[in-house]
Parts: structure tokens; C-alpha cells; sequence
């Protein structure tokens, strides 16, 4: 096995790094703020691999560019912020009904609204409980570091293939634009054939791809070969990272870059002699439910850091067992906490 080499990079250039290195040379965009390092490396590489860049006239433009490559059987991706994943929410629905997979990188900024540029979580309900219309979910990994910008774009289309349904890689503005040296991978899961890709038929049957069903009952069948596929993706597809929960009579849960802040006041508490752990969920579709239920067997208190209102902590009180408590500690607005205001949020619940 050859070295691997260590480079310093951008989150939001070892996002595109990762999708390049997984195949994708079709990118599609629109410049929004705090991810435009994702376009800005994309316009720069991919004409060197022969590949398409292009800068969409609006997020609804590009989305839908996608899923004309996504048809023709390639690796296809964009990436935006907040208000610009909203414009995309129809034709996101549309991919799914049309089952066609690529990948879409949220770097979350707050809002609601126009909001601003910083670091916010508040577009969780939008990924996981399917922003659009209609009955469907996309898998949806949270990224916590550099590094996982990076492998989470190449997992992201892994599972995206697999599925043949679309990818949220949900990350944030801290996540885009801190820098932290990464491992470049060697080995890469060979893309999968696409026998239903739309590639001309003159040698071949007709092949179709739609979102409209309009027979009597033929909708209802597709949506249940759709929720049976979202049960093998959660049957199969669950990630999450558990830290010092062994002994653990306090859980502290989080994602993303709430989760990098929550580990640090995680060993802070140790120090102090409070056996407290963390519980990350690495995908937040599908959901560790079956996980936090084991925990919550022997561990009955939880405090869910968020950098919103409160979103993932409904999805944690539904997890747990009835006779759990659950405690919420947001910062939303673009606020990002702090790991001594999460220490003193754990002291203030944690019992001895």
C-alpha cells in the first residue's frame, strides 16, 4: 500500500477534493456564502480531467442540471448554503420519485430568512424529515472535521449509487472554512454499473425515468418500494461515534461541529471527575435510534447540543426510553457555544 499523503485544506476544498477523487467532474452552482470554495476549487480543477463546471444562473437552475447528468448515468453534485438548498427542495423530491442518485453539500448558515454567514445547525429539519414534498427521505451524513468533508463526499456517493437516491452531506460554515490537514485516500469503491441510465436506445430497449404515476394504485406502489428501500437504508447505512460512555451517567449528544465543541467540554468534565460521554451521530438520516435506545437502558440523562432551537433533540426524546431525561442546550443565529458554556450546562444537570 503506497504512503498516504497529509495535506492542509479547506473544508469546503476537501469536499470537492473527496467527490473528484470519487469520480464527480460534473459540478453544478450557484455562488452563496460560506461555501464558495466548493465552486471556486471546482472551476479551477475540472477542466484539467476533461470535466464540466458550470455556473448555474440560480440554485434552482443548477439543481435541476444535475438531474439531467444524474440521468445520463453520471457522478453529478452542486453545494449552496441555507436559503439556496430551499430553492432546490422540488427537484430534490423530483430525484428521489425518479430514484437518481447525486450528492448535495449544505454548508448551513443561520437564518431563518436571509439570516447571515455564520455557522448555524437550523437546516436539520429540512435534511432529515425531507424539505420538499412528498412522502421521502434522503441519507444524510454529518461531517464533524476536515478530514470527514472529505470521506464523507466519497461516501456520499457510494451510497448515492447504491440507493440510487440523492445525498445530503450536512456541514456548516465553521466546518467550510477551518482548515486541518487530511489523509488523501488511495482506494475508492468502483462506481456501479447504471443499467437504467438514459443513454440513447439505438441498440437498446426504451428506458424511462419519471416521477408521475397517474394509473390507479401504481403511485402507492412506488412509494412503498421507496419506504422498503429507506428500511434497508436504515437497516444497514446507521454511523455514529461514541465517546467515554461506558461508565457514562450523563450523555451529551450532538453533531457536526457541536459535537467537536461538546467532546472538548466532555474531557473537561472528566477532569473535574464527572463520568460524562458523548453520543455523535455521524448519519442523522438514517438515525442511531436503535443505539440511543441500548444506551438509554443504563444511561438516563441526556443533554442535546445543538446550534439552533431545538431540532435533533426531537429525534433523540423519540430514541430513548420513556423514563429518560432529556435536556436541551441550543445556541441559534449564528451563536456558536462554547466548551465552558457546555461544561457549565453539564454541571448544572449532571448528578452525582
Amino acid at each position: 500500500m503506497s504512503e498516504q499523503k497529509r495535506i492542509l485544506a479547506k473544508g469546503n476544498e476537501a469536499v470537492a477534493m473527496g467527490a473528484i477523487k470519487a469520480g464527480c467532474i460534473h459540478y453544478f452552482g450557484y455562488p452563496i456564502t460560506p461555501q464558495n470554495e466548493i465552486p471556486e476549487y471546482m472551476s479551477r480543477v475540472l477542466p484539467g480531467l476533461e470535466g464540466e463546471y458550470v455556473q448555474a444562473e440560480s440554485e434552482l437552475a443548477a439543481i435541476n442540471m444535475v438531474m439531467g447528468a444524474s440521468a445520463l448515468g453520471v457522478r453529478s453534485m452542486t453545494s449552496s448554503s441555507s436559503p439556496g438548498i430551499s430553492l432546490m427542495q422540488e427537484s430534490l423530491s423530483y430525484m428521489v420519485g425518479q430514484e437518481l442518485p447525486a450528492v448535495i453539500v449544505n454548508v448551513v448558515r443561520c437564518g431563518p430568512g436571509l439570516g447571515g454567514i455564520a455557522a448555524s445547525q437550523s437546516d436539520y429539519f429540512q435534511a432529515v424529515k425531507g424539505g420538499g414534498h412528498g412522502d421521502y427521505k434522503l441519507i444524510v451524513l454529518a461531517p464533524a472535521s476536515v478530514q470527514e468533508m472529505y470521506d464523507h463526499a466519497m461516501l456520499a456517493f457510494h451510497l448515492a449509487d447504491r440507493y440510487r437516491n440523492p445525498v445530503l452531506v450536512l456541514a456548516d460554515a465553521v466546518l467550510g472554512q477551518m482548515q486541518e490537514p487530511i489523509l488523501e485516500r488511495d482506494e475508492v469503491p468502483p462506481e456501479p454499473r447504471k443499467p437504467w441510465a438514459l443513454t440513447g436506445a439505438k441498440n437498446r430497449p426504451m428506458r424511462y425515468l419519471k416521477s408521475l404515476y397517474l394509473k390507479e394504485g401504481e403511485l402507492e406502489a412506488h412509494n412503498k418500494l421507496l419506504q422498503e428501500k429507506y428500511r434497508e437504508i436504515e437497516k444497514h447505512e446507521v454511523r455514529f461515534e461514541e465517546f467515554n460512555t461506558d461508565d457514562a451517567k450523563l450523555i451529551v449528544t450532538a453533531f457536526g461541529t457541536s459535537a467537536r465543541i461538546a467532546r472538548t467540554a466532555v474531557n473537561m468534565a472528566r477532569e473535574k471527575g464527572m463520568k460524562v460521554g458523548l453520543f455523535r451521530p455521524v448519519t442523522v438520516y438514517p438515525f442511531p435510534k436503535g443505539r440511543l435506545k441500548a444506551i438509554s437502558e443504563n444511561i438516563k440523562d441526556f443533554l442535546v447540543v445543538e446550534m439552533n432551537t431545538g431540532q435533533m433533540v426531537e429525534d433523540v426524546r423519540l430514541s430513548v426510553t420513556g423514563n429518560s431525561s432529556v435536556m436541551f442546550y441550543g445556541r441559534p443565529g449564528g451563536a456558536i457555544p462554547t466548551p465552558l458554556e457546555v461544561l457549565g450546562e453539564i454541571e448544572k444537570r449532571y448528578k452525582n
